[in-house]
């Protein structure tokens, strides 16, 4: 059975960005390409290396540790020549460059993937090639991957205790990290219930529906109906990621029992996401996430027998660990 280990030398990630640095401004913008670090600790490593503080380097989102990672960061007042020569343990910068403003968390497109599989026996690959182009032809669903609950698994129930007042997280970046896994253990329950239930993509009555082409969000009212676009691509169901001011379905309809079941699973209340007021707003996501497949999608390496090497890329805040998963792939 295939099987894949994260490591540098197996799992390669490359931002796709939203907007390139325009060569002028007071920011400058850092293409980097680190190993065996997480972005957080990148970010305290290239902020000592030229002077700057950590909480001023700008980032668009987490990469992996276990990995080689490309992405881009921002500095202020750093000169971009300055820049471009850094080369630390686990940490080189490829290219600086000036820019307008700094980089925010949510400027970006997606990632590309790289990912190599080991212990793939004979004849295991034509069915791995099948299952990802079903992916990509269907959509993959959008669970949260183990990595967002933290190595130890235990990111959740310290998020729950920040969340309910009874623990302080005075860094905050790690705060808004811990808090997130909160909502994501609610959004993959959500995911569990649609399942177990009828379907990931059946469309209920008081389902917030998402319009694949514009972003744009309303609650559906006449599930036959909508049904059809969704399974047309052009409408796509939304679970929710809680918050102070998310929206929710109406009470009493079939969505609405749902979302509130996965809360209850959880030992959780609604009103318990208020009082994180800024740090945690809340929004929808999609259930479903499109796969664009890279050229070749998947190809079988020549360094080693059983090794295959898969191209893909995702939107942000999708997982190459859940489509893995989804193929039927072991990880570890």
């Amino acid at each position: 059975m295939a099987r894949f280990t994260s490591t540098p030398d197996t799992f390669f990630v490359e931002e796709v960005p939203v907007y390139l640095p325009v060569g002028e401004g007071p920011h400058t913008f850092v293409w980097i390409e680190k190993r065996g670090l997480t972005t957080l600790e990148a970010v305290a490593r290239l902020a000592r290396a030229l002077g700057a503080q950590a909480r001023d380097v700008g980032y668009a989102g987490m990469k992996d540790r276990n990995a080689t990672t490309r992405q881009w960061m921002s500095l202020p007042a750093v000169e971009p020549a300055l820049a471009a020569v850094v080369e630390l343990d686990g940490l080189r910068v490829l290219e600086a460059r000036r820019h307008r403003n700094k980089l925010r968390v949510g400027h970006l497109r997606g990632n590309r993937f790289e990912v190599v599989l080991g212990e793939v026996v004979a004849g295991e690959s034509d069915g791995l090639r099948a299952q990802l182009l079903h992916i990509a032809a269907h959509g993959l669903p959008n669970r949260y991957g183990r990595q967002r609950f933290g190595s130890a698994g235990d990111n959740l129930q310290v998020g729950l205790e920040i969340l309910r007042g009874n623990r302080r997280e005075r860094d905050g970046r790690r705060r808004k990290l811990l808090l997130s896994a909160v909502q994501s253990a609610v959004f993959n329950r959500v995911l569990d219930l649609r399942v177990a239930s009828g379907g990931l993509t059946l469309v209920r009555l008081g389902d917030i529906l998402q319009k694949t082409d514009s972003g744009g969000s309303f609650v559906c009212e006449e599930p036959e109906r909508d049904q059809v676009r969704v399974d047309a691509g052009e409408l796509v169901p939304t679970a929710p990621l809680p918050g102070s001011r998310s929206m929710e379905p109406p009470a009493g309809m079939p969505a609405r029992a749902l979302e509130d079941q996965a809360l209850s699973d959880l030992g959780l209340a609604p009103a318990e996401f208020a009082q994180a007021g800024r740090d945690l707003p809340g929004t929808r996501r999609p259930v479903v996430t499109p796969v664009t497949l890279g050229d070749p999608p998947l190809q079988e390496e020549s360094d080693g027998p059983g090794t295959v090497r898969l191209r893909f890329s995702l939107p942000a805040g999708s997982y190459a660990t859940v489509l893995l998963e989804a193929m039927g792939v072991a990880t570890s």
